[in-house]
């Protein structure tokens, strides 16, 4: 319940910004990522099993899933910090099947304070950022 609510949290901010990755999105990653965590951690599967290897394979899996997120259009790319959100939300939930609740809560505070807080910020220092890209012409010869 804990992965799925942090999951939630984070998609929620992510759907008020009107970004594909929204609640359902975050909720399932966290969900999903919380419940093979835990899967790997229990003893009826043995003690071939190595939550490392586990571990690594969510992170594999979820990287796949950002960058199904990331969108190149002309000169500007779109989807990174959806990309981002998606690799966090995944391992907030790895976090709670492991047991390290309060490690979970508190990231999740931190990121949703960075993605909230740090917007106006962004917005007022670097508001030229994407114009600076599409002012020029583009050059056919540039990789």
């Amino acid at each position: 319940m804990i992965a799925l609510v942090l999951g939630l949290v984070l998609g929620t901010e992510r759907e008020f910004r009107g970004h594909p990755a929204g609640i359902k999105t975050m909720g399932l990653i966290s969900l999903g990522a919380c419940m093979f965590t835990a899967l790997g951690l229990l003893p009826e599967f043995g003690t071939r099993v190595d939550p490392t290897r586990i571990a690594a394979q969510i992170v594999t899996g979820v990287g796949f899933l950002g960058a199904g997120s990331i969108l190149r259009q002309g000169g500007d790319v779109h989807g990174l910090t959806t990309a981002a959100s998606i690799w966090v939300a995944a391992s907030l939930g790895m976090a709670v099947g492991y047991g390290y609740y309060a490690i979970a809560i508190f990231t999740a505070f931190l990121v949703i304070v960075m993605l909230v807080a740090i917007r106006p910020l962004e917005m007022r220092f670097f508001r030229n950022r994407n114009r600076r890209y599409t002012d020029r012409p583009i050059d056919p010869t540039e990789s």
